[in-house]
């Protein structure tokens, strides 16, 4: 998701970064631009991030469904270990109701996905969406987009799945690295882990060594993460923990 006025600012090095490694990027914004981006019938604005995320789904039922076997819903400011993510979802079967994220548990009896960490929906899951608005079971329910989107998964009986790896860390991650690795003294909780579903950990053990995003990531700090994942390594240091023996999969998702 992203704007015209955010194409050169951030999403530009989204490009440039996490984007290369998916199979089939979409930039939706509400003006039809050369970068390239797609035009929805929508205005641009906090309040209408919903409308916007509803346009860009029917968008890509209609002209994009067979394409892709998971379809990932990322803002102009979130970054991305695509890798990670199609491990993630090798564990899972498209064909399913599906929809994977940071689960927040308020508002919603099921919960439902942060936005801002991203969140992923099965085609089957897309499906039952594009089909909800056109029965009249969804609809705009909210302008707060992922409580929104929540309360019409629910409504459509699509299973919030569960994104943590196989030690109970967290994949998905709402804020950048910083707001989780630091331990900190006893304090009131921040409001985004309040909302987790799963018991929080901060410090170290927060994050997944498969962490799949973090968010409010911008233009420079895309491109440390970028160094950081792909190109960072300790001379001499031979990683030893392989989830593929312990889980049999072959992490082949097609992913939009």
């Amino acid at each position: 998701m992203t704007g015209p006025n955010n194409l050169e600012s951030r999403t530009k090095h989204i490009r440039e970064t996490w984007a290369k490694r998916c199979n089939k990027v979409l930039y939706m914004s509400s003006v039809k631009t050369d970068f390239p981006t797609v035009e929805l019938n929508v205005s641009e604005g906090r309040e209408n991030l919903y409308w916007k995320t509803i346009r860009a789904f029917q968008y890509i039922h209609q002209n994009h469904l067979d394409e892709a076997d998971w379809f990932l819903k990322a803002d102009d400011d979130t970054f991305v270990v695509v890798e990670n993510l199609r491990y993630m979802l090798s564990k899972h079967d498209s064909e399913k109701p599906l929809y994977l994220g940071r689960r927040f548990t308020p508002f919603i009896q099921q919960g439902y996905m942060s936005g801002g960490a991203g969140y992923v929906l099965s085609k089957e899951a897309l499906r039952r969406f594009v089909q909800g608005f056109k029965t009249g079971e969804c609809s705009h329910y909210s302008d707060i987009e992922d409580i929104a989107m929540g309360k019409c998964m629910e409504t459509m009986k699509v299973v919030p799945a569960d994104s943590r790896d196989l030690k109970g860390r967290q994949t998905f991650h709402s804020y950048p690295p910083d707001h989780y690795l630091v331990r900190q003294p006893p304090r009131p909780r921040p409001w985004y882990l309040l909302y987790d579903h799963y018991t929080p950990i901060e410090g170290p053990g927060c994050c997944s060594d498969f962490v799949i995003s973090f968010h409010y990531i911008y233009a420079a700090q895309l491109y440390v993460l970028d160094y950081l994942t792909y190109h960072l390594r300790p001379y001499g240091y031979k990683y030893r923990f392989d989830p593929e023996e312990q889980s049999g999969n072959n992490p082949t998702a097609k992913l939009n």
